[in-house]
């Protein structure tokens, strides 16, 4: 038989979101409802498409398959949909992506480009806030619909990955660092990082902790062109992510990717409540651009 629509979205959510309750709280459905909707799919297919891991799922080979065919058809369902839609001045949809500057100065811009160019009836309206926790608030209170985001948030929010972004270390010309620089030699470091207290230094020292390095705060300070500054001055290292660097620093400072590499997962997080039709297509748009995970062989 041929599978529904229905079962291709809700495989496409157990694919972003790797579990079967995280998929069926994105969608909206009951977690059993979803269940049997992709066991009826791998019945009338004859393969499975998924490996159950305790509480999470992978995606075997065929799944794999499987999920960047069902990106394809949907997202032709999704644009033969807005063929009927009005695209007049009094009648245009819109919706509010919140996110960080960081993630604004690149990955938002190019996303919004790509999505007016396919929706040019949708307006989106960028938010800008310096914290993790206040994109959640203004999820939570439906200030914003959507939030530009760093991963993982909120265990009450959904969630829908989009990409893999490596962070490396930035340092003053001249730095007498490997590259790439092994985690360790943080230890002792002179380095540019947030105030205490606020959440980007809390997860930073939670990840020192872990590792086992105690770097030395040389400037403790939230503005970014603030961190430009201090490791151009020569005042300390900065963690970063890579895709920014060359924008904001030029040719001024020495970039090193750390070994073992360091990847933060970015994605597309919502209030667990339904979405317009704009929000849901602009959701669409960015999973085009995700990878499908494949599975390890």
């Amino acid at each position: 038989m041929t599978p529904t629509l229905a079962q291709l979205r809700y495989l496409v959510a157990v694919a972003d979101c790797r579990s079967i309750t995280g998929a069926a709280a994105s969608v909206f459905v009951a977690q059993s409802a979803l269940s049997r909707a992709v066991q009826a799919m791998e019945r009338d297919l004859g393969v499975e498409l998924l490996a159950r891991r305790g509480r999470g799922v992978d995606l075997t080979p065929e799944g794999a398959r499987v999920v960047r065919l069902a990106r394809t058809v949907l997202n032709a369902v999704e644009a033969i949909d807005d063929i009927g839609t009005p695209h007049g001045k009094d009648s245009r949809a819109a919706f509010t992506l919140a996110t960080t500057p960081t993630l604004a100065l690149d990955l938002a811009t190019d996303l919004m480009a790509g999505f007016s160019e396919r929706h040019p009836g949708v307006d989106v309206r960028l938010q800008k806030h310096d914290s993790r926790e206040s994109l959640v608030e203004e999820l939570t209170r439906g200030r914003a619909e959507l939030a530009l985001v760093d991963l993982p948030v909120d265990k009450e929010l959904s969630t829908h990955f989009i990409q893999e972004r490596e962070v490396v270390l930035i340092s003053p010309i001249g730095t007498r660092l490997p590259n790439p620089v092994p985690l360790r030699m943080l230890d002792g470091l002179p380095m540019v990082l947030p105030t205490p207290g606020t959440g980007r230094r809390t997860e930073m020292e939670a990840m020192f902790s872990c590792m086992g390095v105690r770097p030395v705060p040389s400037l403790e300070v939230d503005e970014r062109l603030a961190w430009v500054t201090g490791v151009t001055d020569g005042r300390g290292s900065l963690i970063w992510y890579r895709d920014v660097v060359a924008r904001a620093f030029g040719g001024r400072a020495e970039i090193r990717s750390f070994t073992p590499a360091l990847l933060r997962p970015v994605g597309i997080a919502h209030a667990r409540r339904p979405l317009s039709r704009a929000a849901r297509a602009f959701i669409a748009h960015a999973g085009r651009k995700a990878p499908v995970r494949e599975p390890e062989r």
